[in-house]
């Protein structure tokens, strides 16, 4: 039925734990900034990063949902303290900030099972994820399944947020996908399910611990007790 499954990340294939707002991130990437010549107290530092943010978001226009490059903030973080690096130690900064917001990251069970058994029908595996490639991309080898996929989609890149329709469009127009041979799994009814529907793409909703406290959605297909297995139940034929 399906030959294309483009998947979600984060609360869909991913189990994450997050928080950029504790003490000592922003004081370890201030000692990492000191180190590479850019001094900033912790304070400092967190601030001029949201500051810096948010007017990045701001100013995107194109979009009710925004994302920017946050690879361009961190590099600009150092040049206002007058220090050009290289794109390796901005790289290293954007990891270092990653790790240490992360209380922890997983896969949820049957993951690997599933994108097994998707890529032995022959199907094609594709990611479209609100977030960072630069985050993405070391996670999913970290995780060990990068090379499952076909095709990696982070809003980042176009600095477009799901569920705005240009941000699936860019993933069907990029791969040459036929949206009638696409399915589109994810965990939020908004951004996913929402998402999907107005680019006119059929999605399969699995209810995670990162979902919305909902209990009814718009999908083509639904997962409500987390068993990724039942994707291939409900798509494959």
């Amino acid at each position: 039925m399906y030959k294309n499954y483009i998947f979600d990340l984060y609360g869909t294939l991913v189990d994450i734990n997050t928080n950029e707002s504790r003490r000592t991130l922003w004081e370890k990437l201030s000692l990492f900034y000191g180190y590479n010549g850019a001094v900033y107290s912790f304070r400092e530092l967190k601030k001029a990063y949201l500051d810096e943010v948010n007017k990045r978001l701001e100013d995107n226009t194109k979009t009710k949902y925004p994302d920017t490059k946050i690879c361009l903030v961190f590099e600009k973080l150092y040049k206002d303290k007058g220090v050009n690096v290289d794109k390796d130690t901005v790289l290293q900064t954007m990891k270092l900030f990653r790790i240490l917001s992360t209380s922890y990251i997983r896969l949820y069970p049957g993951v690997k099972e599933l994108l097994t058994e998707l890529k032995a029908r022959g199907k094609k595996v594709f990611m479209l994820s609100n977030g960072q490639r630069e985050f993405t991309v070391p996670e999913l080898k970290y995780l060990g399944i990068h090379d499952y996929f076909d095709g990696l989609h982070s809003s980042s890149d176009i600095e477009i947020c799901k569920p705005d329709k240009a941000f699936f469009d860019h993933v069907i127009e990029t791969e040459g996908l036929n949206k009638d041979e696409c399915i589109f799994i994810g965990n939020d009814d908004i951004c996913d399910v929402g998402g999907a529907k107005g680019a006119s793409i059929d999605s399969l909703y699995i209810h995670s611990n990162l979902s919305r406290k909902i209990t009814k959605v718009t999908s083509n297909y639904e997962i409500w007790d987390k068993n990724i297995s039942k994707i291939l139940e409900l798509t494959v034929k």
